[in-house]
């Protein structure tokens, strides 16, 4: 960083309080991909039981909320790969989520292009992906906001592609002062709209989603098009709209 606006005492200087929904994306076979091992609807179930005895433990803090919300926690200390505001490794898991579900799927759009950019011998699917689009109440007085002043002066920092090391600082700052949630810029998306780092699951105000929405994603060697049904919505991304971080920039 080229300043030291943010620190310690800025952070702390600079509590906000957060209300509002957030969207999250996730694959839609998160329910489906057991049907087709079984029978009926009575053998999906066992298999489910007995497939969820072999995974973590669900935290205390989170046996009362739904397993969409409580998932990225109970996965963490299984996650070796970095994110934007948590190192690789660490066993405090970050519940990612957008303030429109059109951020979120710029976000997942972002990193299924990365995985067929860096798996250059995987084909793209020939059919369109389905996905989950779902909203959850979001509640904490006690949050960081990364896009007003002072904090905002280090956007720079904040905004990286690939080197997340100034978030991974800021964040363990963050848990060690209590904050429950970060408000920053989406990278990813080309608008650059306003994301959510969920700290803890205390911030959700309502144990599980509250909306849903179906979306399609057809991945394409130059881009892709996402489409929701309900509401009608369509969103067309170019390899171009990402191309500021380097894993995705065309070759010259």
């Amino acid at each position: 960083m080229s300043s030291t606006i943010w620190t310690r005492d800025a952070l702390l200087a600079n509590p906000v309080s957060l209300e509002t929904t957030a969207w999250r994306v996730v694959e839609a076979q998160h329910r489906v991909s057991t049907m087709k091992l079984v029978d009926s609807i009575e053998e999906q179930l066992v298999l489910e039981k007995l497939l969820d005895e072999t995974k973590p433990p669900v935290s205390q803090d989170c046996a009362h909320l739904h397993y969409l919300l409580f998932t990225p926690f109970r996965y963490a200390s299984e996650n070796p790969y970095p994110s934007r505001f948590r190192p690789g490794g660490s066993p405090d898991g970050v519940f990612y989520a957008a303030a429109s579900p059109e951020t979120a799927i710029s976000e997942i759009t972002f990193y299924r292009l990365l995985f067929f950019a860096e798996s250059p011998g995987t084909p793209l699917p020939t059919n369109a992906q389905e996905f989950t689009a779902f909203a959850v109440p979001i509640r904490s007085e006690r949050s960081i906001d990364l896009t007003r002043p002072p904090l905002n002066a280090d956007q720079s920092a904040w905004m990286r592609t690939e080197d997340y090391s100034e978030c991974h600082r800021l964040a363990a700052i963050a848990r060690d002062e209590g904050f429950q949630a970060i408000c920053y810029s989406s990278v990813r998306d080309p608008q650059h709209r306003i994301n959510y780092a969920i700290l803890t699951p205390e911030a959700f105000s309502q144990p599980a989603p509250v909306a849903q929405q179906t979306w399609r994603i057809h991945l394409r060697k130059d881009g892709a098009l996402a489409k929701c049904e309900a509401p009608q919505v369509g969103i067309s991304f170019s390899v171009t709209d990402f191309a500021a971080d380097s894993r995705l920039r065309p070759a010259a």
